[in-house]
């Protein structure tokens, strides 16, 4: 049974602007996807119905094979979803400790160190960090959570090419080895090669891009 599993999906804003039509697809546990799609395209759409963020104007979201808007969509996002912003979404009066364990279910330190931060900066503002020691701080964040699915908005879109490839690293790892659900929403091409299955956004419809 897929983890996420999206069924007759539609979607349109209130003025009757379609986004999304008839969308169908189904995310295993143990897999990093990638969401690609022009701008305006509905790539943070899709997302937001993921997870749980906003509601289909038709169809269904389905968890474990269970409509999550039977339990409601906060329950959903409380237990089932882990966000990653490409603005980070930190506290950012507080440190790396500090902000890993608002959602930590396990000791923050091993996570912050397994993805690079040495053990100064972890008790550093994290105001005083780079852009890619913050993402680490919020992909730590998502990691420490014990919620399957990882959802990522643009999470390398304001790093460097070499850190942002460590950041798809670890994405990859937390689909692999800690058998996350992983979504990744991206502009990048080499983001997508790294995805085991890559889907594209056009003219509102989902597909699945052959990657061969």
């Amino acid at each position: 049974m897929p983890t996420l599993k999206l069924q007759n999906i539609s979607y349109s804003y209130e003025k009757g602007k379609s986004i999304l039509s008839n969308i169908n697809a189904e995310l295993e546990a143990g897999k990093l996807y990638a969401i690609l799609g022009p701008s305006g395209s509905g790539k943070t759409t899709l997302l937001s119905l993921l997870g749980g963020l906003d509601a289909p104007t038709k169809g269904e979201v389905l968890f474990d094979g269970e409509n999550i808007a039977a339990k409601g969509l906060e329950y959903h996002r409380r237990n089932h979803i882990s966000l990653i912003f490409q603005s980070y979404n930190l506290i950012d009066y507080m440190t790396p400790i500090e902000n890993v364990r608002l959602t930590a279910k396990q000791d923050a330190v091993p996570i912050l160190e397994r993805l690079g931060l040495k053990k100064d900066e972890i008790s550093r503002n994290v105001l005083k960090l780079s852009g890619g020691q913050q993402q680490r701080v919020a992909i730590a964040r998502a990691l420490a959570s014990d919620n399957p699915i990882i959802l990522a908005d643009e999470p390398t879109g304001n790093l460097d090419e070499d850190t942002a490839m460590e950041i798809t690293a670890v994405l990859k790892e937390s689909a692999h080895t800690f058998g996350k659900c992983v979504v990744v929403v991206t502009h990048s091409g080499e983001v997508a090669k790294q995805a085991d299955v890559v889907l594209e956004i056009k003219r509102g419809h989902l597909k699945e891009r052959n990657t061969q």
